[in-house]
């Protein structure tokens, strides 16, 4: 087996420092996920969603982040998929966001909740035909014998919806994140990386801080 304790990368590419960051975690997100988009980072819009049971059992998966502004962070799913029930037991949850070419990544945490059914419904007549079938097809998380049967299903949803549009299921939509706290990370030489953490307060607005590397 390869040693992979040695491997180093060197952080050098920017820094991140409190007079140049917006007092808005939200602006400032925006401005990174901008520089991201700018350079052609592989899904920039890729998180880590990590969400725990009832008995804060964690798991974590990557999704894509379809939506953000001041209210939260949203993704959708499938209400019946994995973090789906876990997010039924314990509507917390955190996202991190890596954009490894620029060295940075942000973490996002907070209270979840489903998005309105009109804002899943704009959401879902949004994406690829291809993609709207799917959501039928999969029972998202449960065992399949094989993937003939997806196969099966989908040509048995595509007949069901031909020359028609497609609805959204009724177990497909959207959750958003709420975020209490924000840090974002920039990484820096020699391990001493910045990072400056958002903290939400109670009249809604943002108190931020510099946390040791």
């Amino acid at each position: 087996m390869k040693s992979i304790a040695d491997i180093r990368t060197e952080y050098t590419k920017a820094g991140l420092d409190e007079k140049d960051a917006d007092h808005d975690p939200i602006v400032q997100f925006d401005r990174w996920m901008n520089d991201a988009l700018a350079a052609s980072v592989f899904e920039p819009t890729a998180v880590t969603m990590a969400t725990a049971t009832s008995e804060g059992i964690p798991t974590a998966r990557i999704v894509l982040l379809k939506h953000y502004d001041d209210a939260g962070f949203c993704v959708f799913t499938n209400y019946h998929s994995a973090k789906g029930l876990e997010l039924a037991e314990n509507p917390k949850a955190c996202l991190v966001a890596y954009w490894g070419p620029l060295e940075r990544q942000v973490r996002i945490c907070g209270t979840v909740s489903k998005t309105s059914a009109a804002e899943s419904d704009a959401y879902f007549a949004r994406r690829p035909r291809g993609s709207q079938l799917g959501a039928w097809v999969s029972e998202q998380s449960r065992p399949i014998e094989s993937r003939d049967v997806l196969a099966k299903q989908l040509e048995s949803v595509t007949a069901r919806f031909e020359s028609k549009p497609v609805t959204r299921p009724p177990h497909w939509g959207g959750y958003r994140v709420a975020p209490s706290t924000i840090e974002f990370w920039q990484g820096r030489k020699n391990r001493l990386h910045d990072r400056l953490l958002y903290v939400k307060q109670g009249d809604g607005s943002w108190k931020s801080e510099r946390l040791a590397p």
